[in-house]
């Protein structure tokens, strides 16, 4: 399963005006769980550290939603979102010039496998990243030495409980751009302390509540946009019927401690 032509096909519809990229990232928000995760644990950190100023690297920032999200948060607030797609890095600046926010978010084509700023950012993300990335501790060691002391970075990525749909009937990734199928809790955690950090927690989501809700509003509407861009069409009809089913779904999972799941939310600080 690719998802960059589907990813083409969503930023050609709502590139066209800043409207509608604002509708896409809030669909983005109601859709994906791992959203509704990502999101808990940013407020947990902004409440933890106050309402101060901070410097915040997003690192992996695809379509730009979550430099928007920390960029509503708090105007004092400066983001460097980099990520290696050309075209969506000049996508970004130009929405994020539109809307007025060019001047505290900042998005640069570059490689998280060679990049860092020395103690410069108080918290970094990285969100659906590291599973794309085969150098990973060689990134981690850059996250830490980009970080300030007391900086914090938060990871999101799949477990390998099946966080790429792995053992569920099929015998590799259902997503084809993964380097691995996702990690163990316990490596995730032992190459962070390689690469320098010293307080690093990680926890499951994902858990059976998620990982129906995922399967309903994200794997089976994707298999059939990938079939045929016919299936546009009806989207609307199937969220109408699935989505409330999801919702429900995605409630228990945020709000649950998981033994296990499909996904990891990680947080390390320097």
């Amino acid at each position: 399963m690719e998802y960059d032509p589907i990813k083409r096909s969503l930023g050609e519809v709502f590139n066209r005006h800043p409207l509608l990229r604002k509708l896409f990232y809030r669909l983005l928000d109601l859709l994906l769980l791992r959203t509704w995760h990502v999101h808990k644990a940013i407020r947990q950190w902004s409440a933890a550290r106050g309402n101060g100023p901070a410097n915040i690297l997003d690192a992996g920032a695809g379509f730009g939603q979550y430099s928007y999200f920390l960029s509503g948060m708090n105007r004092t607030w400066t983001i460097t979102a980099i990520d290696v797609k050309e075209e969506q890095v000049a996508d970004c600046n130009a929405f994020f010039q539109l809307i007025g926010r060019a001047d505290r978010v900042h998005f640069e084509v570059q490689d998280l496998v060679v990049y860092h700023r020395d103690a410069t950012y108080d918290f970094i993300l990285c969100v659906d990243v590291m599973e794309h990335v085969l150098e990973d501790v060689q990134v981690f060691r850059n996250y830490h030495r980009s970080l300030k002391p007391g900086g914090m970075v938060l990871i999101s990525t799949p477990s390998d409980q099946g966080g790429s749909d792995v053992g569920v009937g099929e015998e590799a990734s259902f997503i084809g751009e993964h380097v691995r199928d996702g990690y163990n809790i316990q490596e995730i955690q032992d190459k962070l302390r390689s690469a320098g950090f010293e307080r690093v927690e990680a926890s499951y989501n994902y858990g059976k509540p998620g990982s129906l809700s995922w399967r309903l509003s994200m794997k089976y509407p994707m298999v059939l946009l990938n079939y045929s861009r016919l299936f546009f069409v009806v989207l609307p009809l199937y969220y109408l019927v699935v989505y409330p089913i999801a919702y429900l779904l995605n409630r228990m999972d945020v709000n649950g401690q998981h033994p296990t799941g499909t996904g990891l939310i990680v947080k390390a600080w320097r």
